[in-house]
């Protein structure tokens, strides 16, 4: 047990923060396996509420389908709950929240509760345009959660699963409509809990346009491994 402590004060407490595609949920998993910490994607969590049909997932579906975000009550409920997770108690990471000031305060008062607190903000930075191509080329296979990219990662038969040859559908937030709004939001949104961290000495500027090594690297680099 005693271990456990010790170690415990290594492993850090991170925010990441960054518009859809940037990257940050491809990094993730290799930050909590480097640091042994829970992993808290809060469109993961949507998502699962959304598949689920709860009462919260149906009400969040609407409000995403729109292009807009989901409002603080929602969100606020679902972190709290998942940070109270025994295997989030040595550190984690949260991705997609906070993503206003206000949600980035409530956090600091509910982190402080319970003498915690954000260690690292990361901000994964990329031009809207190439976002735009990344985003709106993404091709699911339901059934397995495969995924491909018509410019990037093409399937082998267009808009086909390798695999079963069935056919490849678009996510309904994936359409580029959708995604300038959601781009619009985010920047005005998220301008200001940039300069929160920013002005608390926390915030690292990741390059995300880079390939997967070298934003690792980075990714390192601002935590100081």
């Amino acid at each position: 047990k005693h271990e456990k402590m010790s170690k415990s004060q290594q492993q850090p407490r991170i925010v990441l923060i960054g518009p859809p595609g940037a990257g940050k949920g491809s990094q993730a998993p290799k930050l909590q396996a480097e640091y042994g910490i829970c992993h808290l994607a809060t469109g993961d969590l949507l998502r699962a509420a959304v598949d689920a049909g709860t009462p919260i997932g149906k009400k969040a579906k609407v409000i995403m389908d729109r292009g807009e975000l989901v409002p603080d009550d929602i969100m606020v409920g679902i972190i709290k709950e998942n940070l109270a997770r025994s295997e989030c108690r040595n550190g984690w990471i949260l991705d997609g929240f906070p993503r206003t000031v206000q949600q980035a305060e409530k956090l600091d008062e509910m982190l402080g509760q319970d003498n915690q607190k954000v260690d690292r903000a990361l901000e994964f930075k990329i031009d809207d345009s190439l976002l735009i191509r990344r985003i709106t080329g993404r091709l699911v296979h339901p059934a397995s959660g495969r995924t491909y990219h018509v410019e990037f990662s093409p399937p082998k038969k267009p808009n086909t699963d390798d695999v079963t040859g069935e056919p490849l559908i678009q996510r309904s937030d994936d359409n580029e409509a959708t995604l300038k709004r959601r781009l619009e939001a985010y920047h005005k949104n998220t301008t200001p809990v940039l300069n929160y961290y920013k002005k608390k000495n926390i915030l690292s500027v990741i390059d995300a346009s880079k390939s997967f090594t070298d934003v690792w690297g980075q990714v390192k680099a601002a935590l100081g491994k």
